[in-house]
């Protein structure tokens, strides 16, 4: 006598639902929503190529307010991607880039600090300070003299912003890890550009 297993075998909905829970319970933080909104990204032409600009809207909760002013440095990460699609396999990555920001407090001056690069720009308040990469304008994203980038063709352009929790002090690692309140990113914000062609300038 022959006896069907098949009933007993979970089917595959109900096996994505058990790892859904799964996946809930062990890593909540990437099962919440974006705790930061990308709005208005726009790729223009400027002198030296191609340039971003973009605005983010963000909660910084009372959390992390906390811990700057306690002296804890945080690093957010913007980061941009530029591929083409292609009908016959996977797309192609034509270019990416990524800025660090530092936002740190010093206690002795009552003063906020934003660097990025070798830019160094202090604030008497966070709200100030925030607005650095709240407001990104004129990020170069493509140089002019990248030749894996054309004008006038079709590509995808992607960006984020995110809160490097790898560069944080090794306790807060550890107390950021599935914390809510620690997970501060943007979903990748993806959308359809075509570039125009960089004017050509002659040589004096």
């Amino acid at each position: 006598m022959m006896v069907s297993t098949t009933a007993c075998l979970p089917s595959v909905t109900e096996r994505l639902r058990f790892l859904f829970l799964a996946l809930a319970l062990v890593f909540p933080a990437l099962l919440w929503a974006a705790e930061i909104e990308v709005l208005n990204p726009q790729v223009t032409v400027s002198e030296d190529g191609y340039v971003l600009s973009a605005d983010l809207n963000f909660d910084f909760n009372q959390r992390l307010e906390e811990a700057v002013t306690k002296g804890v440095v945080l690093y957010f990460v913007a980061e941009f991607e530029l591929t083409k699609p292609r009908w016959y396999w996977l797309e192609e990555k034509a270019a990416s880039r990524s800025q660090t920001y530092r936002l740190s407090y010093h206690a002795l001056t009552r003063q906020y600090r934003v660097s990025t690069g070798g830019l160094h720009q202090s604030f008497s308040t966070l709200s100030d300070a925030l607005l650095v990469f709240s407001r990104i304008r004129g990020w170069l994203v493509i140089d002019k003299n990248d030749k894996a980038v054309r004008g006038a063709e079709p590509y995808q352009a992607a960006f984020r912003l995110r809160l490097d929790l790898n560069q944080l002090p090794r306790p807060f690692q550890i107390t950021a890890l599935g914390n809510k309140e620690w997970s501060l990113a943007s979903d990748w914000k993806i959308w359809p550009v075509s570039l125009p062609v960089l004017p050509v300038v002659e040589a004096k």
